[in-house]
């Protein structure tokens, strides 16, 4: 009897601590990421559409994974600018291109 309560035991702990690793796993998923557009060109690799002075502003781009609450960096001239996601939609065809609206944040 011992024998099937420690089982029992070994079991519970190991699942107890897979629950623990398990969870910074999925709180990397989910976390924010930045998208660096500094170093591509402007009107070929994407097209940024400047609004209220450049507070806010539609980006055409193409890549996947860009979402709501991520951060792009943008450069023009010499100066680097961070805008966060608000909002984003993904074109049809092609699958991977998507325009977003942001808005600028201090960079991090």
């Amino acid at each position: 009897m011992s024998l099937i309560r420690t089982g029992m035991n070994l079991s519970f702990s190991f699942l107890s601590k897979l629950a623990l690793v398990s969870f910074p796993v999925s709180e990397l998923k989910n976390k924010n990421k930045i998208h660096d557009y500094s170093q591509l060109a402007w009107g070929s690799d994407y097209v940024f559409e400047r609004l209220n002075e450049g507070m806010i502003g539609y980006l055409t781009g193409v890549g996947k994974g860009v979402k709501p609450c991520d951060r792009i960096i943008l450069r023009e001239g010499c100066e680097s600018y961070q805008y966060q996601v608000e909002e984003v939609d993904y074109y049809s065809d092609p699958s991977d291109m998507w325009i977003a609206l942001l808005k600028q944040v201090p960079i991090d």
